[in-house]
């Protein structure tokens, strides 16, 4: 009943509605969800280096027999490899996990450690052709602000924590100035303050025959967020991208933005615990 791709400033068409792979550490598990979730439709996956399961998400693809072309694939350069040369490098290992030879998007995972660096380099794989799109992730105002004024390239996306609970309104007005697309990563709050169950959200999709899960999915689309929710069970999987078949009422649209707390459930990005936990979590990719 509408649009689900959206373009992007820099012309890059990218579709609003993906699946995200968090924490998917068994390498069949992780594989059989794509799978089922582009068998049933969905075009974008999302992965990071950080995650451990870029080379299942690479396997899946294949196995689709989808085009490359066809699926927009987003992965992530971590903390670790913040930096010039250490993303460069860390970037050559995402495409050899995906087999690919590009990314759709390739996003900075954290506002920590040399992301200046990381940034130049990824324009540089911008320019070559080697990436069709970048983007931040967690980045708040300021960090963002300064990213944008130091360099010649604007993000074109920037994924966040964004459910009912934590709307980033202040953090989404800077996104509209500049044009970037947000993207919601976590967008059921992984299940805190009971969303799953939520009266609220109940009443809202009971007319509609909805879950409180496609309420939530069809209120970012309709205030123009891309989500990247997580499923590794297919049924959900095909809920989850059955949200096109209906529209919210501005009195549903309002109700849901009453939820918001004003505050992150999941990740403080910039509180000291959570700047020296990333610090330290390590992997090898």
């Amino acid at each position: 009943m509408d649009n689900q791709t959206v373009t992007l400033h820099n012309g890059v068409e990218m579709p609003l509605l993906g699946l995200g792979v968090f924490r998917m550490t068994d390498p069949d598990a992780c594989r059989e969800s794509v799978c089922t979730a582009l068998r049933a439709g969905c075009r974008l996956v999302d992965t990071a280096a950080y995650y451990g399961n870029e080379a299942a998400v690479g396997a899946a693809v294949r196995e689709s027999g989808l085009p490359r072309e066809a699926v927009f694939l987003t992965s992530k350069v971590w903390v670790q490899d913040a930096g010039y040369d250490r993303t460069l490098a860390s970037f050559e290992k995402t495409l050899a996990n995906l087999g690919t030879p590009y990314l759709d998007l390739y996003l900075i995972h954290m506002p920590y450690g040399d992301y200046h660096g990381s940034w130049r380099a990824m324009e540089r794989l911008l320019r070559e052709g080697r990436v069709r799109a970048i983007g931040v992730c967690n980045f708040l105002p300021d960090r963002l602000a300064d990213l944008i004024l130091t360099h010649g390239t604007v993000p074109a996306v920037e994924q966040m924590e964004l459910h009912p609970f934590c709307q980033q309104r202040k953090l989404r007005l800077l996104l509209e100035q500049y044009r970037i697309r947000p993207m919601a990563w976590a967008p059921f709050a992984r299940g805190q303050n009971g969303l799953f169950e939520h009266p609220v959200l109940a009443a809202i999709g009971a007319p509609y025959g909805k879950t409180p899960a496609q309420v939530v999915l069809r209120w970012l689309l309709q205030e123009g967020v891309a989500a990247i929710p997580k499923s590794a069970r297919a049924e959900r999987i095909r809920e989850n991208l059955d949200v096109w078949d209906f529209a919210l009422s501005p009195g549903d649209m309002a109700q849901i933005q009453a939820l918001d707390l004003g505050r992150s459930l999941l990740l403080d990005v910039p509180s000291l615990p959570d700047v020296y936990r990333l610090h330290r979590t390590r992997f090898v990719q």
